[in-house]
């Protein structure tokens, strides 16, 4: 099974003391899944990690912050990150014009999952729940 990680499934999954994030690594274990990131999901947790590093004082109080990022950074390269070319850009301008009043980073996600006929594991399943040919499901609830 070939499933892409949406960036809740990823937070979890990199995170030691995470309930969800255990049960999804034994879900991954017994599905014998072949589990990708995407460099769009990597995009969504920068700013993330950017938004937490900036409200921190610059020195000590960043080190922490830093330390988790730059580990969720080595997990992801290991996974694999799947990139956002040109045949799915094609995809995210179709789906863009039908649905436009979704979020523009859930459709670039669904994008690279249409183009690689992968699973995707999200959390967000009413976000993506009429995106035709999309096959999705969440392995955290």
């Amino acid at each position: 099974m070939f499933a892409i990680l949406d960036t809740n499934h990823f937070r979890e999954l990199v995170s030691d003391s995470s309930e969800a994030g255990a049960r999804l690594r034994e879900r991954i274990a017994a599905e014998s899944a072949d589990v990708f990131t995407s460099i769009v999901m990597l995009e969504e947790s920068m700013h993330g990690w950017m938004a937490l590093l900036n409200r921190r004082k610059p020195g000590p109080e960043q080190v922490d912050a830093y330390g988790r990022m730059q580990l969720a950074l080595e997990k992801a390269v290991k996974l694999g990150i799947l990139p956002f070319d040109d045949e799915t850009a094609e995809t995210f301008v179709v789906l863009r014009h039908h649905f436009r009043r979704k979020g523009a980073m859930d459709l670039k996600i669904a994008s690279i999952a249409l183009s690689h006929e992968a699973l995707l594991l999200t959390r967000n399943v009413e976000d993506v729940r009429d995106i035709p040919g999309l096959q999705f499901q969440n392995w955290l609830d």
